[in-house]
C-alpha cells in the first residue's frame, strides 16, 4: 500500500465506533469488523425502522439507511485532513478520487466498475435506503450500485464513510421500512444495486493497495 496512510482496525460496538470523533493529525483508514447486525440510518432521516428486534443507530453523516450484518457488508471508513493534497473544497467533487480507489480495487478483483461524477439521483426510496439512490463518488457495476459513500466534515478535515455491499437483500430493507407498494419496491431496489460476492479482508486489502 502506498506511504503515508495510517491503517487501524477500531474496536467496541457499531454504536461506539459510529459515535467516535477521527482524529485528523494525518490521512487515516480504518477497517471495521461487523460482528453483529444493525441499523444505520442517516442524519435527517425521518422514517426509521420500529420493533424489529435489530439495532437502530444514527450516523452524523447524511443519506439513507445501511444494513450492517457480518459477510454482508464491508465497511471502511477514510479520514482525510483538510489542507491534504486530495482536499478539497467542493462536497461534490471532493470524493471523486475515492471512488476511483475502489473502481481500481474491483478492477484489480476483475470487476468492472464506474464512479458516478454527476450529482444525486435520488429515487422514490433514497431517503429511506442508502442503495436505492447515487451519489457522487459512488461505484456502480453495470449500472448498480455497489459502494456508497457519505461524507461529514469539520473545520479539521472529513471522514468518508464507506459501505460495500457483499451480498443485496432488497426484501429485507423492504421489510425493514415496510415500503409500499411492496412488490415495486422490490423490483426497484433489486434493480438498484448488487452484492459483489466477494470477501471483506480481499476486498479491503485490493482497496488499501489504490490509494493514491
Amino acid at each position: 500500500m502506498p506511504s503515508g496512510w495510517a491503517v487501524e482496525r477500531p474496536a467496541g460496538s457499531i454504536a461506539e465506533r459510529h459515535g467516535r470523533e477521527p482524529h485528523f493529525e494525518g490521512r487515516s483508514v480504518l477497517i471495521h469488523e461487523i460482528s453483529d447486525v444493525a441499523i444505520v440510518v442517516g442524519s435527517a432521516q425521518r422514517e426509521v425502522p420500529v420493533s424489529t428486534g435489530i439495532e437502530v443507530l444514527r450516523r452524523r453523516s447524511g443519506g439513507g439507511a445501511v444494513l450492517l450484518a457480518p459477510d454482508e457488508l464491508l465497511w471502511v471508513d477514510v479520514v482525510l485532513p483538510r489542507g491534504d493534497p486530495l482536499w478539497q473544497d467542493d462536497v461534490s467533487s471532493s470524493v471523486w478520487w475515492l471512488g476511483d480507489a475502489w473502481r481500481m480495487a474491483l478492477l484489480d478483483l476483475g470487476v468492472e466498475a464506474t464512479v458516478h461524477s454527476g450529482p444525486m439521483l435520488a429515487t422514490r426510496w433514497s431517503d429511506r435506503v442508502c442503495f436505492a439512490g447515487v451519489g457522487p463518488g459512488e461505484v456502480l457495476v453495470g449500472g448498480r450500485k455497489v459502494v456508497g459513500i457519505s461524507q461529514r466534515r469539520n473545520r479539521h478535515g472529513a471522514r468518508f464513510q464507506c459501505a460495500v455491499l457483499l451480498r443485496w437483500r432488497p426484501a429485507e430493507m423492504v421489510r425493514l421500512f415496510n415500503l409500499e407498494p411492496a412488490a415495486e419496491a422490490l423490483v426497484d431496489l433489486e434493480a438498484a444495486a448488487m452484492g459483489l460476492g466477494a470477501g471483506a479482508p480481499e476486498l479491503s486489502a485490493a482497496f488499501l493497495n489504490r490509494l493514491p
